[in-house]
C-alpha cells in the first residue's frame, strides 16, 4: 500500500505543478477539491429544480415532458438539464479525486477518522441520489437502470421482490412509481447536504466555495459542454414488454451495471459490501500499538509584535490546521503546499514534512530551518516564527487592496520603477523588507518587494524587472499605463531588519535591491548607526540601476558602504570596479563572518549557492537571513514576431 501511495503523490504533485504553472497556485483545482464538490452540489441542485418544474409524474408524461423540456425550450430547459447531467458528473470525478488525495497523503489516521468515514457515506449517497436521478426520463435507459437496481435490491432479504412486486410490473408502471422516484430525488440530497455540513466540522476554517475564477470557470465549460453535446433521451420512451439490450452508459455513475448482468447478484453485493467496509477501516489499518507515547504536542508561535501563543497540536495534525482551529490569524491559502504563504521559522524542535512543491520551499529556505506549516506536522514541543502573525488577531481571509498607478520610469533597459497610489485615506501598514502578491485576472499572483521606506507608505514603490516571456513584466513594459488598477494582497515576507547591535552585510542581486533600499531607508530614518556595507552584484555596469542613490547614501551615512560588482563587464562599460560573483566578492573582504548579520536577495540559485558559503566562513545560522526571488513560467513565444 506505501507503494501505491507513493505512486499518487508522485502523480499528484506533478499534476498540482503542472496546474500552479499554467494557472497559479491561487486557483488550482487540486487545492479546491472539496470546495468545488460543494459549488457543484448547488449548481446540481439549482439546475434540477428548474426542471422539476417542467417534469410530469405519470406513467404517460415523465418522457415526453422531458422531451418537450430539451427540444421545444433547448435554449432553458434543455440547457439546465444538460448542467443537471454535467455538474453530477463533475461532482463524482470531484469526490473520488479529493478522496484520493487523502489517501495518497496519508491523511486518513488519527483524528482524521471522522472526515473519512463521513466521506464513505457521501459517496454512497451521491451515487443513489444520481442512479435515482437516471430512472426520472423514463427512457429506455431509464428502464435499464430501474429494472436491475430494484432486481438488485430485492435480492436482499429484506425486500425479497417487494420492488419489483410493488412499482414494477411485467408491463407497466404506476404513477406510484413516479411518487416515490421524485421523493427519493428530492429527499436523498437533502440528507447528502446535511451529511456534507457534518463532514467539514472536524476541518479547521474549511473552505466551501472556491475562488471565483475557479467558479466562473467550471459554469462556462458545462455551457458550452451542454451547447456542444446537449444530454437527450435514449431510444424513446420506455416499453416494458420489450427488455432493453443496448444503451449508452454513464461510466461516473453507472459503471457497476455491467456486472449485474454478467455476475450473480450476491457477488455483486459482495463486491460492494466488502469493498466499502475496507476503504471505511483505512483509518484503522495497519493497527498501530502506543506505548505511552504523547498524543498532543505544544506549539509557541511567535508573532511580529513579540508576543507569543501556545497552542496544542494533536499526533498527526499539521502546525496550520491545529493553529486555525484555535481561531490564530495564521497566513495560508491553498493549504496543500502550494503556495508558500504559510511560510515560519522553525526555532526550537522538530518536524516532519509532508510533500509540497519544491517551488513553495526551495531547499535554500528549508536549510534554513524554515517549513510550511500546512505540511509541518510536530515530532514534539516545538517554537516557530511566523511573518504577520499577530497574537489576539482573529483568523481572516488575507486583505486585498487596489491601486492606481501613477508613475512609470525606467530605471535601466529591463528595470521599471512602478508607483502605486491608494486610495485616498488609505495607508498600507508594512515593514521595511516586505512584499505585496500581485492579483492577476485570472487568480495567479506575481511577488513584489517594497522599494520605499515604510513611513511613505501612501504610495507603494516596486522595481519590476523585465523577464522574457514573462506574463505580467512583458504587460508592464509594453502596455502599462498610467491611471491602470493593479489589484494586491499584503504585506508579506519576514526579510525584515532585526534588532541587534551586530554589522550589517547587505547582498543584492540585481533587483534584489529593491527590499534592501527600503530597509536601508527606514535604517536611515530611525537613526539606527550599526554599520552597513551593501555588495551589489549584476551583470553588467548599465544594470545598477540605481548607484548613483547609493553613492548619495554612503557620502551622507559614514556607517554606509556601498560595494558594487559586476560579474561580466563589457569593454564599453569602463568598469574599473570588482567584478565575478557577488557573494565571492563579500566572502574576500570578510575572512570571519562571526559576530555578523547578513541580509541576503536575489534569485534561487544565488541563494542556494551563497548561504552554505557564508555559513562555512563562520556566519550564525540564526545571523543569516534571505529572500529568494522565484520567476513565474514564462508565457509561450506568439507564432509571429510582434
Amino acid at each position: 500500500m506505501k507503494q501505491l501511495q507513493a505512486l499518487l503523490q508522485w502523480l499528484f504533485l506533478r499534476a498540482e505543478g503542472l496546474f500552479n504553472s499554467a494557472f497559479g497556485d491561487r486557483i488550482n483545482p487540486f487545492y479546491h477539491l472539496g470546495a468545488i464538490t460543494f459549488f457543484l452540489f448547488w449548481v446540481v441542485g439549482g439546475t434540477g429544480l428548474y426542471v422539476y418544474i417542467f417534469f410530469e409524474t405519470g406513467l404517460s408524461e415523465a418522457y415526453s415532458s422531458v422531451v418537450s423540456l430539451s427540444q421545444d425550450q433547448w435554449y432553458a430547459g434543455g440547457i439546465m438539464r444538460s448542467i443537471h447531467r454535467y455538474a453530477s458528473d463533475a461532482m463524482v470525478l470531484t469526490m473520488m479525486l479529493h478522496m484520493l488525495r487523502y489517501f495518497a497523503f496519508n491523511l486518513y489516521h488519527g483524528f482524521r477518522w471522522f472526515s473519512w468515514v463521513t466521506g464513505v457515506m457521501l459517496i454512497w449517497m451521491v451515487y443513489a441520489s444520481g442512479i435515482n436521478g437516471y430512472m426520472l426520463p423514463w427512457d429506455q435507459l431509464a428502464q435499464y437502470v430501474t429494472v436491475a437496481t430494484f432486481e438488485w435490491l430485492d435480492w436482499l432479504p429484506s425486500f425479497g421482490g417487494t420492488l419489483m412486486r410493488n412499482f414494477v410490473y411485467s408491463s407497466h408502471v404506476g404513477d406510484r412509481f413516479f411518487t416515490l422516484l421524485s421523493f427519493m430525488h428530492l429527499g436523498i440530497p437533502l440528507v447528502l447536504l446535511m451529511v456534507m455540513w457534518i463532514h467539514v466540522q472536524r476541518v479547521p476554517k474549511a473552505r466551501t466555495t472556491p475562488p471565483r475564477p475557479i467558479v466562473v470557470g467550471l459554469l462556462l465549460s458545462m455551457l458550452v459542454l451542454s451547447l456542444v453535446a446537449p444530454v437527450q433521451s435514449q431510444g424513446g420512451a420506455s416499453n416494458l414488454g420489450t427488455a432493453v439490450t443496448s444503451v449508452e452508459l454513464d461510466w461516473f455513475y453507472l459503471a457497476l451495471f455491467p456486472l449485474l448482468t454478467e455476475w450473480p447478484l450476491g457477488r455483486v453485493w459482495a463486491l460492494v459490501a466488502g469493498g466499502t467496509v475496507l476503504v471505511a477501516l483505512l483509518p484503522w489499518w495497519p493497527p498501530q500499538f502506543r506505548r505511552g507515547g504523547k498524543r498532543t504536542h505544544q506549539v509557541v508561535v511567535h508573532g511580529t509584535d513579540g508576543a507569543s501563543k501556545e497552542f496544542k497540536v494533536r499526533e498527526g495534525e499539521t502546525i496550520l490546521d491545529a493553529g486555525l482551529r484555535e481561531g490564530l490569524a495564521l497566513p495560508y491559502e491553498c493549504r496543500n503546499g502550494g503556495c508558500g504563504l504559510c511560510l515560519c521559522s522553525v526555532e526550537h524542535g522538530s518536524i516532519e514534512h509532508r510533500p509540497y512543491q519544491r517551488s513553495a520551499l526551495p531547499d535554500a529556505l528549508k536549510a534554513q530551518g524554515k517549513a510550511l506549516m500546512c505540511c509541518a506536522v510536530p515530532k514534539g514541543d516545538v517554537v516557530i516564527d511566523v511573518e504577520g502573525f499577530v497574537v489576539g488577531a482573529t483568523a481572516v481571509e488575507a486583505t486585498v487592496y487596489s491601486g492606481k498607478v501613477v508613475r512609470l520610469e525606467r530605471l535601466a533597459e529591463d528595470v521599471m520603477r512602478v508607483l502605486i497610489a491608494l486610495p485616498a485615506g488609505q495607508t498600507l501598514d508594512f515593514t521595511a523588507g516586505q512584499y505585496i502578491d500581485i492579483l492577476l485576472d485570472d487568480g495567479q499572483r506575481r511577488a513584489f518587494s517594497f522599494a520605499n521606506r515604510p513611513h511613505a507608505s501612501s504610495e507603494i514603490e516596486l522595481h519590476i524587472r523585465l523577464v522574457p516571456g514573462g506574463r505580467f513584466t512583458t504587460h508592464v513594459f509594453e502596455s502599462m499605463k498610467l491611471g491602470d488598477t493593479l489589484r494586491f494582497e499584503g504585506p508579506r515576507g519576514s526579510f525584515t531588519l532585526r534588532d541587534s547591535m551586530h554589522p550589517i552585510l547587505f547582498v543584492a542581486g540585481a533587483t534584489g535591491f529593491a527590499p534592501i533600499k527600503s530597509i536601508v531607508e527606514d535604517a536611515f530614518q530611525r537613526g539606527i548607526q550599526r554599520p552597513m556595507r551593501l555588495y551589489w552584484g549584476v551583470r553588467q555596469r548599465k544594470d545598477l540601476y540605481l548607484l548613483a542613490l547609493c553613492e548619495q547614501w554612503q557620502k551622507a551615512h559614514p556607517n554606509f558602504t556601498v560595494v558594487p560588482v559586476v560579474s561580466e563587464p563589457t569593454e564599453g562599460d569602463g568598469w574599473t570596479g570588482r567584478t565575478g560573483l557577488v557573494h565571492e566578492a563579500m566572502l574576500k573582504d570578510f575572512a570571519d563572518l562571526s559576530g555578523h548579520e547578513v541580509y541576503l536577495c536575489g534569485s534561487v540559485k544565488m541563494v542556494e549557492t551563497a548561504v552554505p558559503a557564508f555559513l562555512a566562513q563562520g556566519l550564525g545560522e540564526d545571523a543569516c537571513f534571505s529572500d529568494a526571488f522565484l520567476m513565474a513560467a514564462p508565457v509561450p513565444a506568439p507564432a509571429q514576431p510582434q
